[in-house]
């Protein structure tokens, strides 16, 4: 089975037993306060009925509303302001619920309106979460090197750390200002950065619906706006370091299985001469080997100090394909290291490259066959 399929079938594996997982810690956790507050509820709407002697119909009447009238208690939902907030509500998926389009015109406009702005916006994001991770990257990398410190390459585990702690932060200072603007507590300001940043959007709390902030507060409405829009590509930012690397692993499997088909073909066309004489069929067959397993690989040099440019680049070549011979230990690469005499044309201490240039000076379709220097030509045995 392909790495493809059995990554497909884990994760679809994992997801559904997430889903048991948490639905099993949900109804330990909210069945029974939810009991209790329906039981709770109905003793109360009881107890009206009989105080104002309502019958069930004028009842149900006064519960519709009710409901009706809640969003109208923020003020006006639908001027330019609050308009606004809809707005972002919609193209970014949060749909809080606090308003919705009431008119057939509305509604209409509202499905063409986010069919454009989620992908829109989604596309603007991503593409911001990678300028921001291009440049704390950078910046990184620079405070190593004024460090001192030997190696200023900039993991995946720094990055990940930086990302971690920088949503953290825009949790932290959204809670604080929600939290004195809209009385709430820190941790019911921070449930609802949460919350809104991850785009979930339950609707249970909602900032902009107090003492007709839409209207009589301008800062406060500036302010939750470049919040929702700010912490949105901080997230973004790290959901892009870290989700879509996952991602991109089944178009990297992909491509590296057409390497491979590559590979095997053209080393069977270069296998297929075996009408002529063994021992002049041998060196076409090790040169067309040679050849692809250079361009593959990207080589630049056949330097023995850059045979191979990384351990990455190898663990995603086909070395079950190279012949026999071309991965055997007496190399002249290995006797350039292990036994400086068994190569007396090479100093001990000097590239083992300067004393003639290589065929190979750049990757390109047109590699020169390595078959005139055999020693560079063949692979390490210890990798």
């Amino acid at each position: 089975m392909k790495r493809q399929n059995v990554r497909t079938l884990a994760l679809i594996v994992c997801t559904f037993t997430y889903l048991l997982v948490g639905a099993a810690v949900f109804d330990a956790l909210e069945s029974e306060a939810e009991t209790a507050e329906r039981r709770r509820l109905e003793a109360k709407s009881d107890e009206l009925k009989r105080k104002y002697n309502l019958s069930a119909e004028s009842y149900g009447e006064l519960e519709r509303v009710v409901l009706k009238l809640k969003p109208h208690n923020a003020g006006v939902q639908w001027k330019f302001a609050g308009s606004f907030y809809f707005a972002i509500t919609v193209i970014t998926t949060i749909g809080y619920g606090h308003a919705a389009p009431s008119t057939d015109g509305g509604k209409v406009f509202c499905m063409l309106y986010a069919l454009l702005g989620i992908p829109l916006t989604l596309v603007m994001f991503q593409s911001l979460g990678e300028r921001i991770n291009t440049l704390v990257r950078s910046l990184l990398r620079r405070l190593k090197k004024r460090l001192g410190m030997r190696r200023p390459e900039v993991s995946m585990a720094n990055m990940v750390t930086i990302g971690f702690f920088s949503c953290v932060s825009t949790l932290c200072i959204g809670a604080a200002a929600f939290s004195h603007y809209e009385n709430w507590s820190f941790f019911q300001a921070y449930y609802y950065c949460f919350i809104t940043l991850t785009t979930i959007g339950f609707g249970d709390y909602v900032a902009l619906q107090k003492d007709h902030a839409l209207q009589t507060q301008p800062q406060y409405v500036a302010f939750s706006f470049v919040y929702i829009l700010t912490g949105l590509t901080v997230i973004g930012a790290f959901l892009n370091l870290v989700v879509l690397r996952f991602m991109t692993m089944n178009a990297e499997d992909e491509r590296r299985d057409a390497e491979q088909r590559a590979l095997l073909g053209r080393g069977a066309r270069s296998g297929a001469v075996a009408a002529v004489p063994e021992a002049a069929a041998v060196a076409p067959a090790e040169s067309g080997f040679r050849n692809v397993y250079a361009e593959v690989l990207h080589f630049q040099s056949v330097c023995s100090c850059l045979w191979y440019k990384s351990r990455e680049k190898l663990q995603y070549s086909i070395p079950m394909i190279i012949p026999r011979d071309l991965s055997s230990s007496d190399t002249g690469v290995e006797r350039s290291h292990s036994s400086p005499a068994r190569c007396p044309e090479t100093p001990e201490h000097r590239c083992f490259c300067r004393s003639r240039r290589s065929a190979i000076s750049s990757v390109s379709t047109g590699l020169q066959s390595l078959a005139a220097f055999p020693g560079f030509a063949k692979r390490r045995s210890s990798v």
